[in-house]
């Protein structure tokens, strides 16, 4: 039964956030460390989004029973009840919050609350079933926590902040177009208006080169502007540029699942290797910071 509530918090998602609220962190850190500080950031963002997961699984259930990959979700299996599930997710989320405002200050609080209002309100009641814009409304909570963590060192939102936004936004739309390509089926069965589905997936692709153009873009900016020095700019070009070649190929595969999947699995050795680099970027040597 602990694994069936586990699931419902959806561990890859939580794994995946905190590697990005380690990188926000470290980079507005610049080689200080507060244990107590990154220890209440990380676990009570982590909270949160365990909270917003549970709360999506109890708003999908009738959808997750349609598509292949999450037909065997707890609530759809009746494992656990949504009373019950409700329950659990107030519970996390009450904690989360709990420990955010206690741990850390009033805006890395404010930010999460907005990121998980954006995920639950604006994209899973909302967005996800009405609107083809629903990925883009959802790439706005994915992109809150490397931004939870540099706002819970510095105690302001400011330029750097926004830069690391506008960063894992851009990020979240190619590599969301890439999981509803090769999802396509799911995605139709269940009726939701991702891209491909309702433009067509060489549409989609097109948006993926857009998108993934402006990500590299973006990520430059952070050390253009002074964030981040040559190694995580020489890093964010190399990924960069190999994950927009990905991109162009998807006009020549004959495999479109194939392509998409590739393109998906860098996405995420993308965003992580960045993420790392990040977080390193204080302690590297002179020369490369």
């Amino acid at each position: 039964m602990l694994g069936q509530f586990l699931a419902l918090t959806k561990p890859g998602i939580i794994f995946g956030n905190s590697i990005s609220v380690m990188g926000g962190f470290f980079l507005a850190a610049q080689g200080a460390f507060d244990p107590a500080l990154f220890l209440a950031t990380l676990l009570g963002l982590g909270l949160v989004i365990a909270s917003g997961c549970a709360f999506n699984n109890v708003i999908d259930r009738d959808i997750d029973a349609l598509m292949e990959r999450t037909r065997n979700r707890p609530l759809v299996r009746g494992t656990i009840t949504p009373a019950t599930t409700l329950g659990f997710a107030s519970v996390l989320g009450l904690a989360g919050f709990a420990l955010l405002l206690i741990g850390t200050n009033l805006l890395t609080t404010g930010l999460a609350a907005f990121g998980f209002f954006v995920y639950v309100v604006l994209y899973s009641l909302w967005t996800k079933r009405t609107s083809v814009y629903g990925t883009l409304v959802g790439s706005l909570s994915g992109a809150v926590p490397p931004v939870v963590g540099y706002c819970a060192v510095t105690g302001h939102f400011d330029t750097g902040a926004l830069t690391l936004l506008i960063i894992f936004c851009l990020w979240q739309m190619p590599h969301s177009y890439a999981i509803a390509i090769f999802r396509f089926q799911d995605y139709q069965a269940a009726g939701i208006p991702v891209l491909p589905v309702v433009k067509g997936v060489k549409t989609a692709k097109h948006h993926i080169i857009g998108y993934t153009l402006a990500f590299i873009a973006a990520a430059l900016s952070l050390s253009l502007a002074g964030y981040a020095g040559a190694g995580y700019f020489m890093v964010a070009l190399g990924m960069g540029f190999y994950w927009l070649y990905l991109g162009f190929k998807g006009y020549r595969t004959q495999n479109d699942i194939r392509w998409a999947k590739r393109n998906f699995g860098f996405s995420i050795l993308t965003i992580t290797v960045l993420s790392v680099t990040m977080a390193l970027t204080a302690y590297l040597p002179a020369a490369l910071a």
